[in-house]
């Protein structure tokens, strides 16, 4: 099939988020994650304000469609933004002689082999010029690989949910997006490397951001599940009841639970660090902070640790930081929430 919907045409992460049309617009960005399934959907109004209008969380099941049309239901909506990631999306960041984006289109047909690792038959390539001023005649190029197979499942799901796909972006990127969207003005993020973590359920997203442009994108399979289940390990628990014990901790077993974090911890920070030194070796700046999302990363002392261990400060981000919720039903949950839908809120910014 011919790849028809946009990945990185239109990069918010580069381009100021043109918000102002002549009447209302709506958006809804669909995180179909491996535990949980996230909807967000958003409403662009004529003056440019962003707000609100809805979201939603429900548990995955391997038959996706009753829980996409169960999440959708009532929100009168017919177009969606999806996203993929590991292990059937991949992100390069690749230096290529300085061309027109049309003669990268045609080069990348027969230069993408060298940095993907799957077939260039078997994938939907797309590419966008990030930097087009390095030396030696070099540019900055992120090149990004979607595997066909799995893109069109996804899309016949959708299909069958009856709904309409009309962006397929990258979990990685749809972070960079709302992150930038929120936070893109700080000005005590101004020239600085900053990295964003997302913990998920079974993978971790790590990104390098250098002044507000992607660097590096990885993803880590060390996540929610992995604490899940050290902490089944630990106790002699059942997996679910191990899920359940890490949501609600029991201060009886509030040491153990610690440990569990620490063990789990320890691996991802050592994956981290890896990324951190092997960006910092081919680049003159330096990870100054982490930003943390998702919801494998709101375990009890789970950001303390982390800095801990990384000598490096930490702190959690509101993807919904800019975004108007008043009037939101149910407001409080939203507030508890808000950390695990960064991906739902970066595609719903797609527009």
């Amino acid at each position: 099939m011919k790849f028809k919907y946009t990945m990185l045409d239109k990069v918010p992460f580069l381009n100021r988020l043109d918000t102002k049309f002549s009447k209302e617009k709506f958006s809804v960005g669909l995180d179909i994650g491996t535990s949980q399934v996230k909807l967000v959907k958003l409403k662009f109004s004529p003056d440019g304000a962003i707000g609100l209008c809805s979201f939603g969380i429900e548990p995955g099941a391997l038959d996706l469609g009753p829980v996409i049309k169960k999440i959708t239901e009532g929100e009168d909506v017919n177009r969606v933004n999806i996203s993929v990631s590991a292990p059937y999306a991949i992100i390069r960041y690749v230096n290529f002689p300085r061309m027109e984006k049309g003669e990268l289109d045609q080069a990348l047909k027969f230069e993408a082999q060298k940095y993907i690792p799957f077939a260039i038959s078997e994938v939907n390539l797309d590419s966008f010029i990030l930097k087009s001023d390095l030396p030696d005649n070099k540019m900055l190029v992120l090149v990004a690989a979607v595997k066909k197979e799995f893109l069109s499942q996804r899309l016949k799901i959708m299909d069958d949910a009856g709904l309409k796909v009309n962006v397929v972006d990258i979990d990685s990127l749809a972070l960079v997006n709302a992150f930038n969207f929120n936070y893109g003005e700080d000005g005590n993020l101004k020239d600085k490397t900053i990295a964003l973590l997302n913990i998920g359920a079974a993978y971790s997203n790590l990104n390098i951001l250098d002044s507000g442009i992607p660097r590096l994108s990885r993803d880590i399979q060390i996540a929610g599940n992995h604490f899940t289940k050290h902490l089944s390990d630990s106790l002699a628990l059942d997996f679910k009841s191990a899920e359940e014990l890490k949501l609600k901790p029991d201060a009886s077993v509030a040491d153990k639970i610690n440990k569990a974090t620490e063990a789990v911890l320890a691996n991802i920070s050592r994956e981290v660090r890896v990324s951190f030194d092997y960006y910092e070796s081919q680049n003159a700046s330096s990870v100054v902070k982490i930003f943390l999302s998702g919801g494998g990363s709101q375990l009890s002392s789970f950001k303390d640790i982390l800095a801990n261990l990384l000598d490096i400060e930490v702190e959690y981000w509101d993807p919904l930081l800019k975004i108007n919720t008043l009037g939101v039903a149910d407001a409080d949950k939203i507030k508890a929430v808000s950390k695990q839908m960064a991906i739902a809120t970066g595609l719903a910014l797609r527009g």
